[in-house]
């Protein structure tokens, strides 16, 4: 577990750092996708989770889900083109699984992706902790809360 100004990021996912997103590849070259604890932290009490359906296509740079908090309504983002294979209905039905455990029972889909190419530009290992630093910087965020 690498650790950020209090935020926590498990060392085996992809991050994309811009939509705070993470990704964890599935043994059949699918995706499992879901919000950082930075995204999670930023949004707040997080009070409903719409996913795009099972079957529908995802376009990158778009968004994959919709999320509405106390703070915030808006896009998660997904950074490939592809489909959506599955979606996290208990999520759905109890939207504050997020905040208990955005990298556990709170993730908000699957999706297989239709050309790997993207999933390059993701950060990893090592490069979590100086992207997110450097986010965080940036953006004067002081941190997730313990």
């Amino acid at each position: 577990m690498i650790t950020v100004r209090g935020c926590r990021f498990p060392a085996h996912l992809l991050y994309d750092v811009a939509n705070h997103v993470w990704y964890e590849r599935l043994d059949d070259g699918s995706f499992r996708v879901g919000m950082t604890s930075v995204a999670v932290a930023l949004a707040g009490d997080i009070l409903a989770f719409t996913p795009r359906r099972v079957g529908r296509p995802v376009e990158a740079g778009r968004a994959c889900a919709t999320v509405e908090s106390g703070k915030w309504v808006g896009p998660a983002r997904i950074v490939f083109d592809g489909e959506v294979l599955a979606v996290n209905e208990d999520m759905m039905n109890r939207p504050q699984l997020a905040n208990e455990d955005c990298y556990g029972v709170g993730w908000m889909l699957v999706a297989k992706p239709g050309d790997e190419g993207p999933i390059a530009s993701l950060v990893s290992g090592n490069q979590i902790a100086e992207a997110y630093e450097a986010w965080m910087e940036a953006e004067n965020f002081p941190g997730c809360g313990e």
